[in-house]
Parts: C-alpha cells; structure tokens; sequence
C-alpha cells in the first residue's frame, strides 16, 4: 500500500515568479492569493510574482511569500482529492504543514507568519549572527567544532538537513572561528550564507519568547493528519504541544535528517514537495533512494502530480 506525505519547503527556496502560473490557471491558487492580500493589508502576490528580489528576500516579506504560496499548492492538490498521509515542512515550511494538516486555518496562521518574520528581522537587528553549510562533516565533529568556537561566542547547529549537509549559526565572528575549525577536521566544503540574522540559534530568544506570546492568542485545533515538528522530528497533535513546538522552532535546531528518517521508517513511499523549489526533494532523494519523489510548485509539476497520484 502506497502512503504519501506532503513535505513543505522552508527560507532560500523563494525566487520572483512562484506562483503566478498558478494564479492564472487555478482558481484555488487565485482565491489564496487573493485572501492573503486583504488580511495581511498589502500585495504579498505582487512580490511573489514580480518582486523585486530585494524586497522578496527580505525575511518579513519571504516567510509569508512562501507560506502562502506552498498554501495555494496544497489547496490545489487537495481539492483535487490528493490527501496525505504524513505533513511535516522545513522551517517557515512547518506552517504551511499545519494548515494543511487542519491544526490551524489559513487566515489565522498567516497573521502569524508575517509576524514571526516580524520577530526574526527584529532579533536579527539587537544581535547580529550568521550561518553557514557544512558539507562532508560528521554531526558529532560538527558539533565538536562549534564547542570549541564557543569561547568566541555563539555558535550552534541550526539545521540537521541531511548526513552530507548541516547548517551552523551564530555569531559572526564565533560562525567564522567555527567554520576554520571544521575545514582543519575535514569538512569538504564551509559555506557562509546570505542571510539576515542567526536563525534557529540562540539569539533568536527573545523572538521566541515574543512567539509564545502571538501563538496563545491565535486558534489551533488538534491536527487531523500527523504532522512531524521540527524541533522534535516526531508527531505533534495536541493544539498545545503543537504552539510550544513552533514557539520552540525559531531558537531551536531543524532536525529534518530525523523527519526524513521518521517518514520512511513509518513507510512513506511517495513525496511530494508542496511549494516553490526542489530542495527537500533533492534531501530525500540522497536519504530515502526507494522513495518515490514529485515536485508541485508550478502548473506543470502540480498537473504531474495529479495525474500521477489521483486515486
């Protein structure tokens, strides 16, 4: 028996054009776009579909760009009665998960969304960090490496993404002391991302601790399909544990390697990346090679998908 889980793609998958395709062809994706427009106050539409790329890049613009636009997919693909078994999502990803795993309404969680990129770029601001991708390097020298650095001053693993690749952030100059450390151990290859801030780091408390606050006033209902959380690669249901989860998130490590491990294990054989990009697909196909792999992020893929996979 085949089962199938929607995975949700997270920050760096955006690019200027997602979605307009979708918009014109699909009355689910326009109806999205639309709503998203009115509740947040401004066209997050215009920005996804024309940019520019410095104000789409920019992380109070990206995260709800990226939210609604996988939402639109997702709407798609569900009305075309292509349901999953399994959600999870990468980062900002995991809110696009919710909503399609019915623990929160799309009108209520993108609010939430913008805010959160809101937090994030606040926090980036009062304490400046960055990141950076470790590939060919061992969690556990990883994780030596930023020890070792930590006399300098923050530095943490952000993101588990794969065996082969993990990202690191921190503070400047500690991410830098790090990333020496790791190129004398061995590493392949250390690159500094173009980011804003040390995300899924420490010095995204306060932000977190400000989440907490904005998630308890928004409503979330018990999930109606399993969702997998990224702080604890495992199932979160309860509408409570599910708001401590996202709380938790921005500060806390992305643990995908383990969601990835988690949906195979559970037997996931078919995945479908719902949003802009092919990232998490191409993580899957390195960690799951008998998994069976589609992307809708576009009108072409979403029709390869439906004829795919429509039962």
């Amino acid at each position: 028996m085949s089962k199938l889980a929607f995975v949700f793609p997270g920050q760096g998958s955006q690019f200027v054009g997602m979605g307009k395709d979708l918009y014109s062809e699909f009355t689910e994706a326009s109806d999205i776009f639309n709503a998203a427009d009115e509740i947040l106050g401004f066209p997050i539409s215009k920005i996804c579909f024309e940019g520019p790329e410095d104000d789409l890049k920019q992380t109070i613009n990206t995260q709800p760009a990226l939210f609604v636009t996988s939402v639109a997919c997702c709407r798609i693909l569900t009305v075309k009665g292509i349901k999953p078994d399994i959600v999870a999502g990468h980062s900002i990803g995991e809110y696009a998960a919710l909503v399609a795993a019915g623990a929160v309404r799309f009108e209520d969680a993108l609010p939430l969304v913008r805010k959160r990129g809101e937090l994030m770029n606040k926090a980036a601001t009062e304490r400046p960090g960055t990141m950076a991708a470790v590939i060919g390097l061992d969690a556990s020298k990883v994780r030596e490496a930023c020890e070792a650095a930590s006399s300098v001053g923050i530095v943490e693993i952000a993101n588990y993404n794969s065996s082969a690749q993990i990202v690191i952030s921190g503070e400047v100059d500690a991410v830098s002391a790090a990333s020496d450390i790791m190129k004398s151990a061995g590493a392949r290859k250390v690159m500094p991302l173009t980011v804003s801030g040390a995300f899924h780091s420490s010095l995204m408390k306060q932000a977190s601790e400000t989440l907490a606050v904005e998630l308890m006033n928004t409503p979330f209902m018990n999930a109606v399909i399993p969702v997998i959380a990224n702080i604890s690669a495992d199932y979160v249901c309860e509408a409570d544990d599910i708001k401590s989860a996202l709380a938790s998130q921005i500060a806390g490590s992305v643990r995908w390697e383990e969601t990835m491990q988690k949906m195979s294990s559970d037997g996931i054989t078919h995945y479908v990346e719902v949003g802009p990009g092919k990232v998490l697909t191409g993580l899957l196909k390195r960690a799951v090679e008998s998994a069976e792999l589609f992307n809708a992020g576009d009108v072409s893929g979403i029709n390869d998908v439906i004829a795919k996979l429509a039962f």
